[in-house]
């Protein structure tokens, strides 16, 4: 039987902040469809995160956000990790998946991405559009300006290992941005590397 979507607030979603918990936040796609390759892989990833008592925070919404919660779910069980959705408003995609425990609505993305950094210990970004580049491009600055504690974030198949060419064929080689600008950037190609970095983090964290 699946929980129900809980009717949050802010002071709900402030309560979640202040729990000792370790959270991955997993970026990608609305559009993709469950048939899709990639559906399946973030299920996988997110169900082996839940098996390890870690939370997820995710869009909240339809596509991979969707797999991810539903992953989550599957793999948790009932050790208590919570899966999170911090939905936006959108002209479209613009409904909450099935798979939710704590949800919080936005108007501003700003704000909404402030949340997610708050919430995360390590990002996973899929394959996405506009707004999956958007919030990679924004964990990454506010990591780059050590606005936020250092985390790893894992850029997760193919359509990231081309644009991490571009970024060391153009912005790094012109000196526009620095070597250790890209530290903290992780490429993987599947469920089991990035998963080694997950572990990694968590284990960092709890060191601190």
């Amino acid at each position: 039987m699946k929980r129900k979507i809980q009717k949050n607030t802010w002071q709900t979603l402030a309560q979640e902040l202040k729990k000792n918990h370790f959270r991955v936040a997993i970026f990608g796609s609305a559009r993709i469809k469950k048939n899709d390759l990639c559906y399946e892989q973030v299920f996988e990833l997110a169900s082996e995160i839940g098996k390890h008592h870690f939370d997820i925070v995710t869009g909240g919404g339809p596509g991979l956000m969707e797999a991810a919660n539903a992953g989550h779910e599957h793999g948790r069980g009932k050790n208590g990790a919570h899966s999170i959705g911090l939905t936006i408003d959108l002209p479209k995609e613009n409904f909450p998946n099935k798979h939710l425990d704590v949800r919080e609505h936005f108007a501003v993305f700003s704000k909404r991405l402030d949340t997610f950094m708050m919430l995360s210990g390590a990002v996973v970004i899929m394959p996405g559009g506009v707004g999956t580049s958007l919030e990679f491009f924004y964990s990454w600055q506010l990591s780059q300006v050590k606005h936020i504690p250092s985390l790893p974030i894992i850029l997760y198949g193919e359509m990231w290992e081309h644009f991490m060419q571009w970024v060391a064929d153009f912005p790094l080689k012109d000196g526009y941005i620095s070597p250790e600008d890209l530290e903290n950037i992780h490429q993987v190609r599947n469920e089991e590397e990035a998963m080694e970095i997950i572990l990694k983090a968590y284990k960092a964290c709890k060191e601190k």
